[in-house]
């Protein structure tokens, strides 16, 4: 295979009570909120400056939650390859999001059986996120069961 460029991308999951927030640059298919990190800038500073400017949401509080190697893809030209270096990060921010930036104009919610259409990547970030936010919730159950064990079950 040629060379393959390698993409330093900064995405964020933010999770509301209406499902976790999209965005599309005015096709039919979303994506998370996110974009390419700048020279000198890490990938989770970039996840944190795309989603305001995609969405004019101000983040407070985030965790990278895990690290997301893309499928190699051919670029647009058709004359290359590339291959997208995902950090993912939780986060927390306050405001109504917005489409805002160049790259977004609409802005959606993912919630299981919800019928909007998202790309292969951003599904198998959102499948990663479920699976680790579950992995979280029993490891903080069962780490509230050995305290109460450890208190005598009072």
């Amino acid at each position: 295979m040629p060379n393959v460029i390698s993409r330093r991308r900064g995405t964020a999951i933010v999770e509301t009570e209406k499902g976790i927030l999209l965005t599309s640059g005015g096709g039919t298919v979303f994506i998370l909120p996110g974009g390419g990190a700048e020279r000198d800038e890490s990938r989770f500073v970039a996840a944190l400056r795309e989603l305001t400017e995609e969405t004019r949401l101000r983040p407070y509080a985030a965790e990278i939650i895990f690290k997301h190697l893309g499928k190699v893809r051919r670029t647009f030209s058709g004359h290359g390859y590339f291959q997208d270096h995902h950090t993912v990060c939780l986060v927390r921010a306050t405001g109504t999001p917005r489409p805002g930036g160049g790259d977004a104009k609409h802005i959606a919610y993912f919630y299981p059986g919800c019928n909007v259409r998202i790309s292969t990547t951003t599904k198998e970030i959102i499948d990663r996120y479920y699976d680790w936010k579950m992995k979280r919730q029993a490891s903080k159950e069962s780490k509230i069961k050995d305290e109460d064990d450890d208190n005598g079950g009072e």
